[in-house]
């Protein structure tokens, strides 16, 4: 097949959809990309890329064309609006580039704006060819959500859009099937949504590593790993009031991995509550050296806020945990909290639970290394259940088959 995949985010930004092209390359599909310059998480292009520098690019034989676009900057409201703005129309720009090559399928990762549909729309009504539109941010919930945006107005004038997109893509797959019902309100039969929950890349697995990356922290400590982005939605004011409640727990140690907007807010907090000692702000790294983390850590910390969209999300650092055969601390409410439930793989409390959160990590502190070993035995055993990446690469080539036929059929 020659897949052309719609995305904002690609290589060098570590995204799952890295792995997809190039799993798929490797398995004989023509895969090129539509992206934009690289931006994130810094809100600041990577070094070595511009409007020009770049602009095309040749990734482990995947074609990569970017479009041209406002960074993010701070993040704020408006600029990420802007942001969102000017991918789309670049995007429709650079694809004039591809107007003239073979493509059988566009395959749109939506990690958020839910607008990266436009411009494969674009080409889809010119090229006559099927979208596969993976929805991994259900819009207009998450936006409302994560930037406090309580007034009906905001989801009155995304709602028509979110419907526009949805009603011209052939096959929307979903990562959480509690997307479903939001997408079957603005119209969409049932039968076009189909669930296609994310991976772990292959290179998150348990492993031993000599080396220690923990910086100063004791080995002998209980070290708690957040690994991700470090902005709104992840609740990072629930997870400083734990720690402060745990703060003269001298054995406890927080380590946190990543970057983003709310990195000077924490930074200002541990100095106000005194975590120096015990609250540790790593950065970020690249995503190779993420398990050998993970294998110094005693348990990996998972949260977000308390908002409806949130429970009904599984995010993809939650696969990457389980792969890695680590414990999870969870401070969530919904599907998240019933898998790692229901699998034994961890310890759950409410969304926004400061006490509940601590609380947990005491008694998993206390548990017997037999205790740790069982619950990361069945994070495993639950990644293999649900989220095998074999089994979902090839569930996805039959997907694609399947559209591209009952669009040729449609069309004839």
């Amino acid at each position: 097949m020659n897949i052309l995949i719609v995305t904002p985010h690609f290589y060098p930004e570590n995204f799952r959809i890295n792995d997809f092209a190039v799993e798929f390359q490797k398995r004989g599909h023509n895969i090129s990309v539509i992206t934009a310059i690289p931006d994130y998480p810094s809100g600041k292009y990577y070094k070595g890329y511009g409007i020009i520098k770049k602009s095309r690019e040749l990734y482990n034989g995947i074609k990569i064309y970017r479009a041209p676009l406002i960074p993010r900057g701070s993040g704020s409201n408006f600029r990420l609006a802007l942001n969102y703005l000017s991918y789309v129309l670049g995007a429709i720009f650079t694809s004039l580039f591809l107007l003239s090559k073979r493509i059988d399928i566009i395959f749109v990762f939506e990690s958020s704006p839910i607008t990266v549909g436009l411009p494969a729309i674009f080409i889809k009504k010119i090229k006559q060819i099927p979208i596969c539109f993976w929805v991994l941010d259900l819009w207009p919930e998450s936006v409302v959500s994560a930037g406090n945006l309580k007034s009906g107005l905001i989801q009155s004038m995304l709602n028509p859009i979110v419907k526009f997109i949805y009603k011209h893509s052939d096959r929307i797959l979903v990562s959480s099937k509690g997307f479903i019902k939001s997408i079957e309100e603005k119209g969409i039969k049932k039968d076009k949504i189909q669930f296609f929950p994310q991976w772990a890349e292959p290179l998150f697995k348990p492993i031993k590593s000599n080396n220690y990356l923990l910086g100063e922290i004791p080995k002998s400590s209980f070290k708690i790993v957040f690994a991700g982005n470090i902005g709104e939605a992840q609740d990072f004011p629930s997870i400083l009031n734990a720690a402060k409640i745990l703060k003269d727990t001298s054995r406890i140690h927080w380590i946190i991995l990543g970057n983003g907007s709310k990195l000077k807010w924490v930074n200002e907090k541990i100095d106000e509550y005194g975590l120096k000692n015990n609250f540790h702000l790593l950065g970020s790294f690249p995503l190779e050296k993420m398990p050998e983390f993970y294998s110094n850590a005693d348990a990996m910390l998972f949260s977000l806020k308390d908002e409806y969209i949130f429970s009904i999300t599984i995010p993809a650092k939650v696969q990457s945990y389980l792969a890695c055969g680590k414990p999870i601390l969870a401070m969530i409410n919904g599907a998240s909290s019933k898998l790692i439930n229901s699998a034994e793989a961890g310890l759950t409390c409410s969304a926004e639970d400061s006490v509940g959160l601590s609380n947990n990590i005491l008694k998993m502190s206390k548990m017997s290394s037999n205790e740790i070993k069982k619950m990361g035995e069945n994070s495993i055993n639950c990644y293999k259940k649900y989220f095998d990446r074999e089994m979902l690469f090839k569930k996805a080539e039959d997907i694609f088959h399947q559209t591209i036929n009952s669009y040729k059929n449609k069309i004839k």
